[in-house]
């Protein structure tokens, strides 16, 4: 990797780019989850993932079962960062996380990408994280975003299904403020069949911003951008007005 601390990766050096993108993982998931997206946002955004703990180079440390006390560390550990603006994007858990962080910032960043989640105050009575091993397996396999092999592997799994419960604990018992907003644009996407997050429940996101709202719909489910990186990364690199004349390419 390109460089990294214990809460960011930057998988490579983007000098010239204006802007960093900060990408935030879903429930279970790590930094690498955004490294093919990193060199096709050259030279759109230098791209910084955001690694929680309890998982991969961070699996002996305690995870965080709380959305805001994970946006105060890396909000801390973004301080340094902030030498150029920030734009975020988080997908599912992902997604508050990066709201509750673009809340703490020094500086607004420049623009919020929030995917796959329902708005913060939109809520379901849901109690994943109070499952058995197997029910949490069963969530997983339903949203698809899980490789299969590893959900055949009970050594692989004793070692992530403690980091998926304390996410979707988190996820689960995180109740902000009905009014609570951001200062800067923010930019819904969710996929049309996403049995966690429907259309209507993406678009009250507006309601979260004193600043501009779009809302982009794909074709799939909870995982539509594994199937639509290319037109993720166009949206993206639209939304932060770098986009070049070309389109990234893959």
């Amino acid at each position: 990797m390109g460089g990294h601390d214990a809460w960011i990766t930057r998988f490579r050096q983007v000098p010239d780019a204006p802007v960093r993108l900060v990408c935030f993982p879903h429930a279970g998931g790590s930094a690498g989850f955004y490294f093919p997206m990193a060199q096709p946002l050259d030279p759109y955004a230098e791209l910084l993932a955001v690694q929680y703990p309890g998982r991969q180079n961070r699996r002996l440390e305690p995870c965080v079962d709380d959305i805001e006390a994970l946006a105060d560390a890396v909000a801390a550990a973004l301080a340094g960062w902030q030498d150029r603006p920030l734009a975020l994007f988080g997908h599912s858990m992902g997604a508050l996380v990066a709201f509750e962080t673009a809340r703490r910032l020094r500086r607004p960043p420049v623009r919020l990408y929030v995917s796959g989640r329902r708005a913060p105050t939109v809520h379901r009575e849901e109690s994943v994280h109070r499952r058995d091993d197997d029910g949490i397996v069963a969530e997983l396999r339903a949203l698809s975003g899980t490789d299969l092999r590893v959900l055949g592997d009970e050594e692989i799994l004793r070692m992530i299904l403690p980091a998926v419960r304390a996410d979707y604990r988190a996820v689960e018992t995180y109740r902000p403020d009905p009014g609570v907003t951001v200062d800067c644009p923010v930019t819904a996407l969710v996929g049309d069949s996403d049995p966690r997050v429907g259309v209507a429940e993406a678009r009250a996101w507006a309601g979260h911003t004193a600043g501009p709202f779009e809302l982009a719909v794909f074709p799939g489910g909870h995982f539509y951008l594994a199937q639509h990186q290319r037109d993720v990364i166009k949206l993206v690199a639209e939304g932060l007005g770098e986009l070049a004349p070309s389109s990234p390419e893959n």
